[in-house]
């Protein structure tokens, strides 16, 4: 995820914008603002977010991989995490199923939308994407462990009415979550980090993504600092935005399950600009590192933040999915586990991620 040198536009840009969003944050808190405001808040929005990724890859590009790909993952899961809480929390009993929409969604898009376009980019170039088959096999089943456990289990539990988990069962599923995360983390950056390192078309392991000279300590943590001003401003304005976007799903005839798709979908841009710059520059792993990343990050971390919010906010949190989501992320994972164990994709399973990814966006649409 390393970046070229910004030229003096980009600089003052990536550091206004993201000061501009937090004063617009300020001025439109809790209040109800007419439309042209609500246009300078979804363009300060957009702004905060690019800074976001501008910034991640500053700091990813000092840190390099994989904790460069962690960086961006758990800067964007913090940004899911917030909007849930924060949305659940005003929302009552409307936003039961939220926590549960949203984060099955960041699994569809960064296991299906971000991997196929990286997979697609990456053999669109070369003719075939290569990757480390260890390091993204290890991270598929991490996937399909936590988003087993935390999302398909409540709807076969019988401890609690309906798709949720019982107070100690939520529990359990919150340490259970959290203690993987810690551990594929600490597989990531620690003890297999070659795993999660770039390889060549001929099977070679590149340590660094490119020759340019990383940013020094004083460039770093300014970057650091105004990626928490961008990630905040990001939280603050989505929340402001959150009504517009629930009264355009219902205007639009859509199911209201499909605001988490929505709020996903505006999180994970970060994540995805970054994974197909990696893919464009060969460097297919850590696009991958992206996505899988994320999506253990979102299980492995909301379901703790959703567990301990859960005490002191009303009204049931439905985890468990329906029959429909079963399949596609049992497919999902069948596909991901085909697709990674040669450690080497085509056009064709880039396409395939895709598909699903377009077949999960649908059947949001129309269940």
């Amino acid at each position: 995820m390393a970046t070229t040198k910004p030229g003096p536009l980009t600089k003052i840009g990536t550091t206004a914008v993201p000061l501009l969003a937090l004063v617009v944050l300020a001025f439109t808190w809790g209040r109800e603002v007419p439309g042209v405001v609500v246009a300078l808040v979804g363009f300060c929005l957009a702004g905060a977010v690019l800074s976001a990724v501008h910034h991640a890859e500053v700091v990813a590009h000092r840190v390099g991989e994989p904790f460069g790909s962690l960086v961006l993952a758990v800067a964007v899961t913090v940004i899911e995490v917030a909007l849930i809480v924060t949305l659940m929390a005003d929302g009552g009993a409307k936003t039961s199923s939220l926590a549960r929409d949203t984060v099955f969604a960041a699994v569809m898009i960064t296991c299906n939308g971000i991997v196929g376009l990286s997979l697609f980019v990456g053999a669109w170039k070369g003719g075939i994407a290569p990757f480390s088959t260890e390091g993204t096999v290890a991270a598929v089943a991490t996937v399909a462990t936590l988003a087993t456990l935390s999302l398909v289990l409540p709807t076969f539990t019988t401890g609690a009415s309906g798709p949720e988990f019982t107070g100690a069962q939520l529990a359990f599923a919150a340490v259970v979550s959290l203690a993987v995360y810690l551990l594929f983390v600490a597989m990531q950056t620690i003890r297999h980090r070659e795993y999660f390192l770039p390889v060549t078309r001929d099977g070679e392991v590149l340590d660094e993504e490119d020759h340019a000279h990383p940013p020094s300590n004083r460039e770093t943590f300014l970057s650091l600092g105004l990626l928490l001003v961008a990630l905040v401003a990001v939280v603050g304005n989505t929340k402001g935005l959150s009504p517009l976007i629930e009264s355009g799903v219902d205007a639009a005839g859509l199911p209201q399950a499909f605001v988490g798709v929505v709020i996903a979908l505006l999180v994970l841009l970060p994540e995805t600009l970054a994974a197909s710059r990696s893919a464009r520059r060969d460097r297919t792993q850590i696009s991958l590192n992206l996505a899988h990343g994320s999506a253990i990050a979102s299980i492995g971390l909301t379901i703790p933040a959703i567990a301990v919010a859960s005490i002191w906010m009303d009204g049931p949190l439905l985890l468990g999915l329906g029959a429909t989501h079963m399949v596609m992320l049992a497919l999902t994972v069948v596909v991901s586990v085909l697709t990674v164990i040669t450690g080497r994709a085509t056009l064709l399973q880039g396409g395939l991620h895709l598909t699903l990814f377009a077949s999960f966006v649908f059947l949001a649409i129309s269940p």
